[in-house]
């Protein structure tokens, strides 16, 4: 079984599924050209803030309020 969980909530090491890009439509498209979109998979390098992740493409830096905005589906524990 899978959750949609904000980006920020993931941990470092920990990898997810991007499930929706949500927010300004600027702000997506410009995320999109980023190379984040659905179903691409992610790998939290450093959380906090910002957070920094790893994509097929590199790597992407994020402030709270983007990371806010991208929801990852990862696996539930138990």
């Amino acid at each position: 079984m899978f959750e949609l969980i904000p980006l920020r909530c993931l941990k470092s090491g920990q990898t997810g599924e991007v499930g929706e890009v949500l927010g300004d439509p600027q702000q997506v498209h410009r995320l999109q050209e980023l190379g984040l979109r659905q179903g691409i998979t992610v790998e939290m390098l450093q959380s906090g803030s910002p957070c920094i992740i790893r994509t097929a493409g590199g790597k992407l830096c994020f402030r709270p309020n983007e990371a806010l905005n991208v929801l990852v589906r990862t696996a539930m524990c138990g």
